[in-house]
């Protein structure tokens, strides 16, 4: 029924396409096809697709491991001709994606000789593939230096560019490619409106060399080695590392700067990935404003599957537009997606008021201190003019800026490039003030100007202030680094909530890490704040998001993977879950930074990463390949639309499965607005810790919500014994009442008197969706 509706909806897409466009422009679009169809005439598929599908110049990539097809640059006329073909099972247009964009190994449980380190020797020998801008690979964190031999299974390539050739890879940047074929041919076709010329080479290195930063700081943040006297600018001196130091990186340039990553472009990488002999794929990319597609349309989805179905893990960002709810993004559920928290870290700064009155935030400013001396205010919002407000290239009057501090909002522009404005127009200082949908949520950034973040309600004070006494005057204090804060983690106001907007019944996020100020490596391309005008150089720099949380995730996978080489994906992602903590370094429950009350598992998935627990959990919970499949066909997908994500034809059973008895470590179950009413879940556990082992189940019941498990004790006599359980959930409607999120939340625990195996439950009255 999916695929019928895709194909209508493609269809109509295109003869519309067709009676309005008077130029026939082209776009590029990624064909499915059914490969067994291919003629035996034909040599090889890609001969097959050229003959009777696209001519060669038009055809930019072909997909052969984890996706069947090809990507082409198509008239809407050709297109329609290509959909009525019996071998095309789907066709999507291509799309652009965006970024999601030390301390923190401690922060998650990591020591030094000991426990998990100590057990994987590092994450030595596993290989990481880090889809993202590149690499920038002479910094130290990417020194081969005592590592042994490229491992023998690596099938991959250092291919050769612009300022990058074969001696840039070694013993730890083991292979390097760059995917830039769909970018140039949607560049072609002005999509997106990018510049007909494509690549722009005065910016950008149309080779693996990172001209963004983004993808040199989530693969060292994934895998770096350790770098000494680490900093940037003086702000979290210390010694840099990655969550697995050992581990071995193939890099992947997907994205491209100021030009985001194309899906055709990524799927191929997918494709190379599988074939080159990967262990895990970091992957901080995703859709924006937190859309997601369903996973026949989603090219991430998809090629994730191929890749998960021959047993490497995959790691994605789930998405930077939280505090909202439904706004998580990379919501297949073999996928492991990654939220952000804080850690016990921060970059304070104060803005100090003429009235004594004192605001705390947060600056990396690393240039001149104010010292004490007070500034004129100016809040150019008052105008009226939202674009002044926000501090927006050419809206602020240098007449009523110049020589003062300038309050300007968040929003619409990158933070920093707002103080670049104010500097231009003659402005001291600024004051980055957050509105109601920021909330208290703080990212500290490496501004040029002296400058600080403030929260929504401190913002909102200091505006007040200024309207009462317009000759209100004010200073900003920079505190430097300070360690050991609390309450932390907090989960990051920015990081993308749940519920699960294609399934509710699959909770998502799975977990968070740490994804706020983290310290990894940076290129020389651009100075830290990113900016044209910004010509430091830095070894090191400090961003906050998604995109930084999910490499710890990678990294993590690529230890308990070397530890435990015989893990599924599906396993290592349930030893993180279901060992998961969810108390602060305050031993209090993890708050929600945002709201400043109690994060729930909408915020959090299972919790906070805890690694000194993942490598012993106890009980995992697996999914196989067929258990995919059964979950397709649960959410009523065909065999036909199932055959598009696994490349395989399946036949579902006349029977549909319950997509909620997907073996995940979570439960989430969804009731109806009245009655008493119950829900039964289905659970298998396998047996990794000692061949004999006793659990008995422990239930923190939902508010409201009966909670009953069968059996209510589990008796292992071998590893690898798998055993299952009922859950039933009972409740009565008239009687529940539901949180602000709209639900309420619980847990059910396997515990053996050493080990606790927790899943979070999720009771909501109705499908929010």
């Amino acid at each position: 029924m999916a695929l019928h509706l895709l194909r209508l909806l493609l269809f109509t897409l295109s003869v519309s396409l067709t009676q309005s466009s008077t130029d026939w422009t082209a776009k590029t679009y990624i064909i499915r096809v059914n490969s067994s169809s291919k003629p035996s005439i034909f040599p090889t598929h890609y001969h097959w697709y050229t003959a009777e599908f696209a001519d060669s110049p038009a055809i930019f990539h072909t997909y052969d491991t984890v996706f069947h097809g090809f990507s082409a640059l198509l008239t809407p006329s050709r297109l329609s001709a290509i959909l009525h073909h019996p071998s095309v099972l789907a066709a999507f247009e291509d799309r652009r994606r965006h970024l999601h964009t030390t301390r923190s190994p401690q922060f998650i449980g990591l020591r030094n000789q000991r426990g998990l380190w100590s057990e994987s020797d590092y994450g030595s020998d596993v290989i990481i593939a880090v889809f993202d801008t590149g690499i920038w690979p002479e910094r130290r964190s990417f020194s081969d230096r005592n590592l042994g031999p490229v491992p023998k299974r690596w099938r991959g390539a250092c291919q050769i560019g612009v300022k990058f050739s074969t001696s840039n890879c070694n013993r730890k940047i083991i292979g390097a490619r760059f995917f830039v074929k769909g970018h140039e041919a949607a560049a072609g076709s002005g999509l997106g409106g990018i510049a007909s010329a494509g690549i722009n080479e005065t910016v950008e290195f149309k080779s693996p060399r990172d001209a963004d930063g983004h993808g040199t700081h989530t693969a060292s943040t994934a895998a770096g080695r350790y770098a000494y006297r680490a900093n940037m600018e003086g702000y979290a001196a210390g010694i840099a590392k990655g969550v697995a130091p050992k581990a071995r990186l193939a890099i992947y340039k997907v994205c491209w700067k100021n030009a985001g990553c194309f899906d055709s472009d990524i799927l191929a990488a997918f494709d190379a990935a599988a074939n080159d002999g990967v262990d895990v794929i970091s992957i901080s990319i995703g859709g924006s404003d937190g859309i997601s597609s369903p996973y026949y349309l989603d090219p991430i989805a998809i090629g994730s599957y191929g890749c998960v179905s021959r047993g490497i893990f995959v790691s994605s960002s789930a998405g930077n537009d939280g505090p909202s709810g439904m706004s998580v993004t990379n919501l297949a559920p073999w996928l492991t997606t990654v939220g952000a928290g804080t850690i016990d870290r921060n970059f304070p700064a104060d803005v100090i008021l003429s009235d004594g009155r004192n605001f705390s935030g947060v600056s990396l400013y690393a240039g001149k201190p104010l010292n004490g001396k007070m500034y004129p205010l100016v809040y150019p919002g008052k105008s009226g003019l939202l674009a002044a407000s926000l501090c927006l290239d050419n809206s602020l009057d240098g007449n009523q800026v110049r020589g003062k501090i300038v309050i300007c909002d968040r929003g619409s522009s990158p933070r920093v490039a707002k103080g670049l404005v104010v500097k231009k127009a003659g402005g001291i200082g600024m004051i980055l003030a957050n509105g109601a949908s920021h909330g208290e949520g703080l990212v500290g950034d490496a501004h040029l100007i002296p400058a600080c973040a403030v929260g929504s309600s401190a913002g909102n004070q200091i505006k007040a202030y200024l309207a009462s006494k317009p000759t209100a005057k004010a200073t900003i204090k920079f505190g430097g680094t300070v360690v050991g804060t609390k309450p932390a983690p907090v989960v990051a106001s920015f990081s993308g909530r749940g519920p699960n907007v294609l399934n509710s019944v699959i909770l998502k996020p799975d977990l968070i890490a740490p994804g706020v100020n983290i310290l990894a490596a940076w290129t020389d391309a651009v100075g830290p704040t990113s900016l044209d005008s910004d010509n430091r150089k830095s070894e090191f720099n400090i961003l906050s998001g998604t995109s930084m949380a999910c490499p710890h995730v990678s990294g993590a996978a690529a230890l308990l993977k070397s530890a435990h080489p015989d893990w599924s994906p599906a396993v290592i992602r349930s030893a993180m879950m279901t060992t998961a903590s969810l108390k602060d370094n305050s031993m209090n429950p993890m708050m929600d930074e945002a709201s400043k009350k109690a994060a729930t598992p909408y915020d959090y998935g299972a919790g906070h990463l805890n690694l000194e627990l993942a490598m012993d959990p106890g009980l995992v919970y697996d999914l196989t390949n067929d258990d995919y499949v059964s979950f397709l066909c649960a959410i009523e997908y065909g065999p036909n639309t199932i055959q598009v994500i696994t490349r395989s034809r399946v036949n579902c059973p006349m029977t549909k499965p319950l997509p909620e008895n997907l073996n995940y470590p979570s439960i989430v179950a969804l009731f109806p607005t009245a009655g008493v009413t119950s829900q039964m879940f289905f659970r298998l556990v396998t047996n990794v810790g000692e061949a004999s082992a006793v659990y008995r189940v422990r239930v923190d019941p939902p508010k409201g919500v009966k909670v009953s498990v069968k059996p209510r004790k589990l008796v292992f006599s071998e590893i690898n014994r798998r055993l299952g359980y009922y859950v039933n959930v009972t409740v009565d409607s008239k009687d529940l009442v539901l949180g602000d999120s709209g639900a309420v939340f619980g847990s059910l625990s396997w515990v053996d008197g050493k080990r606790v195996v927790r899943s979070p439950i999720v009771v909501t009255k109705t499908d929010p969706l």
